[in-house]
């Protein structure tokens, strides 16, 4: 492998229908929220969660709603960051797509689910112990920021290394000890792009539709990406596909 950005940029361009193909769970996944009548907000490409409203208003139909929301919001995550990481997989170990593929997609989506599921978790967890001692927001993004460093390779051990949940999370803090470089250059590049789109399509379409717009753009064509990204960078842990 040479460059890593060059590489998860060949990986998506060869692949390019499937990826659009897998990206739908993403667009899914980032609607349900959205949808669903809950106090959220889009910014740069990304749907959040008012939480400060929730302590206010909360409900027993409000919490079925958030549990529902969340539910089948982290089930298309993780069928889209499987599918896509399975992508990288098959084009490195010339494991044929999508036939086999599609067979190991259920095999590795529970374990992705219950990844996502238990890191937020953490952040809700966060966000609410933050928000009784007055510092929610700061709280909630440096447990969000942390929790990431410990299970960035987590989903691509899962997929990639067939790993179990717990395994994985342990390759990722392994992973990341050794190669730190590859998290540092998926935030910077992941910032620097998700900025550029979102002040383009705000120069373009204005301020009313450009949330949407880089909320799809960002879901059907840049998350896809960073997901590649992760999975190559993994795949280098491997010393036969290095070359």
């Amino acid at each position: 492998m040479g460059n890593l950005i060059k590489d998860a940029l060949e990986t998506y361009g060869a692949n390019l229908k499937l990826v659009l193909l897998f990206s739908i769970p993403f667009v899914i996944a980032f609607l349900i929220p959205l949808i669903a009548p809950l106090p959220t907000y889009i910014s740069a490409g990304a749907i959040f969660l008012r939480s400060a409203s929730i302590f206010y208003n909360l409900s027993i139909s409000g919490i079925a709603v958030i549990i529902a929301s969340l539910f089948f919001s982290l089930l298309f995550l993780s069928f889209a960051f499987v599918a896509i990481s399975l992508i990288v997989k098959a084009r490195r170990t010339y494991m044929r797509v999508p036939s086999k593929a599609l067979k190991e997609i259920e095999k590795h989506i529970s374990r992705v689910f219950i990844l996502l599921l238990a890191y937020t978790l953490v952040l809700l967890a966060a966000n609410m112990i933050g928000y009784y001692l007055g510092f929610q927001a700061l709280l909630t993004d440096i447990t969000g920021f942390f929790g990431m460093l410990l299970i960035f390779y987590a989903p691509s051990a899962i997929v990639v290394g067939e790993k179990r949940v717990i395994t994985a999370v342990s390759d990722s803090i392994r992973l990341m000890a050794e190669k730190p470089q590859y998290f540092v250059q998926w935030l910077l590049l992941s910032l620097l792009i998700v900025s550029a789109v979102d002040l383009a399509i705000i120069f373009v379409a204005g301020t009313p539709w450009s949330m949407y717009l880089v909320l799809i753009v960002n879901s059907l064509l840049i998350a896809p990406y960073f997901v590649i990204f992760t999975a190559e960078a993994y795949m280098r842990k491997f010393p036969i596909l290095r070359h």
